[in-house]
């Protein structure tokens, strides 16, 4: 590398660490809409952004969330929903990301420490690249792992959802009122995703508001539109007084065909995943009978 080149390198990376350092610094505006909601009354509070610091990572969380510009975090995309769905604070997201990024950029750093010691000299770019590109990368694995986790929660939670709606409707048939049939159903089940429901319905009461509104904010929160069809089937039946039962044993159906029409699409999607690796092996074989005769004829001609 010439002096040229690594003066050219190292300026580049001294501004660059110059302009990280005065975007940190740089007054962060809030959006207005989430102002105006944060000063509404009546608001509920979301699980996923209580502040708890408890250990070091949650207080490397919040440091790094505190500094961290408007700009940053609308180029990095926060997936709120899935962290509400596994009750993830959003400040332990931003440490996961970052003890990510910083084990992809430390780690191949280190290993290209070690190659002078096996006679291997490389350019320095070519080291601050790869430790740059795999920093980078690593950064959203923890990005990958919640999506992946909150599909598989959010499956959990229609799944649920369903049996709910039966024991709604169920409810209502035997001449419970609104809030009642929906208090009794959320209290015989036992999983995770009927105390969640639960948990919307008693903070309804405490604060006064319609349990279906309340279902209809968690229905956003979570991005579950059979619980926001639910919300909107109890108002009407506790506003206009409707006969839902039928309504309501309808829509479970429905979301029991969807998900096990979704179930066998995956099915065959992994059915065909395993036909294309079954169709490898033959190829691997002959590769395996192969290299000898190769690496003979290689030899040969050499």
């Amino acid at each position: 590398m010439t002096a040229a080149q690594f003066a050219l390198i190292a300026g580049g990376l001294i501004g660059l660490g110059l302009a990280l350092g005065m975007l940190a610094f740089a007054p962060a505006y809030p959006s207005l809409r989430d102002y105006i909601q944060h000063l509404q009354a009546g608001t509920r509070p979301t699980p996923h952004t209580t502040v708890m610091a408890n250990d070091r990572t949650d207080k490397i969380g919040l440091w790094i969330a505190r500094r961290m510009p408007v700009a940053a975090t609308r180029w990095l995309r926060t997936p709120t929903k899935e962290l509400a769905m596994l009750r993830m604070p959003v400040h332990r997201y931003y440490a996961q990301r970052a003890f990510y990024g910083l084990f992809g950029l430390l780690y191949p750093g280190l290993l290209a420490a070690l190659l002078p010691a096996l006679g291997i000299h490389l350019p320095l770019a070519v080291p601050v690249i790869i430790c740059l590109a795999i920093g980078i990368a690593a950064s959203f694995l923890p990005d990958l792992t919640i999506r992946s986790k909150a599909a598989r929660a959010r499956r959990e939670f229609q799944e649920a959802l369903t049996a709910y709606i039966d024991l709604v409707a169920i409810a209502r048939n035997s001449g419970a009122q609104t809030r009642q049939a929906m208090e009794i159903a959320a209290n015989t089940g036992e999983s995770w995703a009927f105390a969640r429901i639960q948990e919307e319905l008693i903070g309804s009461r405490f604060s006064g508001r319609s349990p279906w509104l309340c279902l209809r904010d968690l229905a956003e929160e979570l991005d579950v539109p059979g619980l926001a069809d639910l919300a909107d089937i109890m108002r009407l039946s506790a506003e206009d007084n409707a006969a839902v039962y039928q309504i309501l044993r309808a829509k479970a159906a429905a979301m029991r065909n969807t998900i096990t029409n979704d179930e066998l699409a995956e099915a065959n999607a992994r059915t065909e995943n395993m036909s294309y690796s079954q169709g490898l092996l033959p190829m691997i074989f002959l590769v395996l009978l192969g290299a000898p005769a190769l690496m003979s004829i290689l030899g040969l001609v050499r």
